[in-house]
């Protein structure tokens, strides 16, 4: 564990274990297993399993005194509180979700347009790394308090979130894989000490400090008027006071950098295979061209957009969104997995780089960027291939909620990305600086865009 932190390189880490000892269960730690199969996360993760979370969770705590629905380890709370949550992150329930992702994909586009557009003599670069990042913080705090933070707008790293949750992600990958150090670090006395308050001046605290003024302008008797938000939504259906200021920020922490680096990892994956880019560029100009899609793309259009979808999947299946080990708990009798005992209070952990590697399912050219594996493979492959691949959100109970957010984001972006300019790799033997611990940190992704179609304004 500890060479994985040093290296930087998490998922390139942990990749290979379980195939270099073949094993689907292979010792990470004194306590701590690590799984490539899909199998035994649905084993772990199912409705009625008996697993549960285990100490790991607590490394994403955000106060002393109260659990976002992402550290909780009741079972029985967690399933109460997903149950009042999950109707923030349903298009029915919140019917400013998708409109608000689409104001954000028109700022995207403005500022490109704006600020990044080379021709004619001119030539300016766009660090898409850090783009794509303002881009998944607008359209969240957009999706989640009805009106964006200004991330696009102003081009500035507001209340200095990026550059806060950068230098906590070492930290937080050690203290969730070294149980003792999360133990000290992540204890009442520890959080009300170190951890992030409302009255910081910037970075988490500075959120959670937002939350509170945004939860209480809600409640307040001047202010009557029901939204059609993600807040409106967890207040409307029971979600007290409390859990929408931690559920919120914690949903921007947890969905921003991860969709953001799928976003930029796919662009770079279509920029560096000339015949994927040119196989979506024209499913675009063809669904365009015959009424097929509107302005902007809707997300049900999308989902009929058959190698968008597969540039999709191979796009998250390629550049993780998440690396984090989301490690389960063995029930105190323990459990027999493939023929071995687990004994009681074991930590099993994901190894999710090696499953969405794994040549057993994706054939063997499995580290190949190929979407035409998607079109190629028979029903009950892509149904399988599919399954692997959403469990980048985790599996059953405790799959993420914000998938269905991600996936509208997912759906739309790289339809008007490519709707309205051409891309180009400025360094491709060198395409960005990267970072992984838990999450993906990438800088000097350094683009070359050009417009396309002015008459396909957004």
């Amino acid at each position: 564990m500890i060479r994985v932190w040093y290296s930087g390189r998490q998922s390139a880490g942990y990749k290979g274990l379980n195939t270099k000892y073949n094993s689907s269960l292979v010792r990470i730690g004194p306590n701590d297993l690590i799984t490539d199969d899909p199998n035994i996360i649905k084993r772990m993760s199912g409705a009625r399993s008996n697993y549960g979370r285990s100490s790991w969770y607590t490394s994403m705590k955000l106060n002393p005194y109260d659990d976002s629905l992402f550290n909780m380890l009741d079972v029985k709370e967690h399933d109460k509180l997903k149950a009042k949550l999950s109707f923030g992150y349903s298009a029915r329930e919140n019917p400013g979700l998708e409109q608000g992702i689409d104001e954000q994909i028109h700022q995207l586009v403005h500022l490109i347009r704006r600020s990044y557009i080379s021709g004619g003599g001119m030539w300016r670069p766009m660090d898409f790394a850090r783009v794509s990042l303002l881009f998944t913080l607008d359209a969240l705090t957009q999706v989640a308090y009805g009106k964006a933070f200004g991330y696009l707008t102003t081009e500035t790293d507001i209340y200095g979130y990026m550059e806060a949750m950068e230098d906590l992600g070492p930290w937080l990958v050690v203290s969730g894989e070294v149980p003792w150090i999360g133990k000290i670090t992540f204890s009442k006395m520890m959080l009300s000490i170190i951890g992030p308050k409302p009255n910081d001046k910037k970075g988490m605290g500075k959120l959670l400090h937002v939350a509170e003024e945004m939860v209480a302008d809600r409640l307040s008797f001047s202010n009557k008027k029901e939204q059609n938000d993600m807040l409106g939504a967890f207040i409307r259906h029971g979600a007290t006071p409390r859990q929408c200021e931690l559920e919120i920020p914690f949903q921007i922490l947890a969905g921003s950098d991860t969709t953001a680096a799928t976003i930029r990892g796919t662009l770079l994956y279509l920029t560096t295979s000339r015949v994927a880019y040119d196989t979506l560029q024209s499913e675009i100009d063809e669904a365009i061209a015959s009424g097929k899609i509107s302005n902007p793309i809707r997300n049900d259009e999308a989902k009929e957009m058959k190698y968008l979808q597969a540039v999709i999947y191979e796009g998250m299946r390629m550049q993780l969104p998440y690396t984090g080990l989301l490690m389960k708990q063995a029930p105190p009798e323990g459990d027999t997995i493939n023929g071995m005992f687990i004994p009681g209070g074991t930590r099993i952990a994901h190894n999710t780089v090696a499953m969405q590697r794994s040549t057993a399912t994706f054939g063997n050219d499995a580290d190949v960027f190929r979407p035409e594996r998607w079109l190629e493979a028979s029903p009950e492959r892509a149904k399988e291939m599919t399954m692997v691949v959403e469990m980048v959100f985790g599996y059953g109970r405790w799959m993420c909620a914000g998938k269905t957010v991600a996936f509208i984001e997912l759906n739309k972006v790289f339809v008007e990305l490519l709707r309205h300019f051409d891309f180009q790799l400025v360094n491709p033997t060198h395409p960005w600086d990267e970072l992984n611990l838990n999450m993906y940190w990438h800088h000097n992704m350094w683009m070359r865009v050009s417009e396309r179609h002015r008459s396909n304004e957004v």
